[in-house]
């Protein structure tokens, strides 16, 4: 049997403002935009981001940064639930790992 897909459930009556949560995402951009040509990569990539922090943090408003939105491609990324994307620069992309930041 496939395992259950993580999905976005509606909790009712209760505000997400005291649940904040800051976490910090690996992304391989490559794997997202693999087959797509080459002048359609880099439009493609914020886009591919979004529907990421979408599917994983369950916030359908997303906002990405112009000026980080052109790093897309060379750094980290750093995903939060309140909808905010930022690089998060790193000296060695080896043993990555999602990590809860407090």
């Amino acid at each position: 049997m496939a395992p259950a897909k993580k999905g976005c459930e509606k909790k009712k009556g209760r505000s997400a403002i005291n649940d904040v949560v800051t976490k910090d995402y690996t992304i391989n951009i490559h794997k997202m935009i693999h087959g797509i040509g080459f002048k359609k990569r880099a439009p493609r990539a914020p886009r591919e981001i979004r529907k990421f922090t979408v599917k994983e943090m369950c916030t359908p408003d997303v906002r990405i940064e112009t000026e980080q939105s052109r790093n897309a491609m060379k750094m980290k990324t750093f995903l939060t639930n309140f909808t905010h994307w930022s690089p998060v620069p790193v000296t060695n992309y080896k043993g990555l790992q999602t990590v809860n930041v407090d």
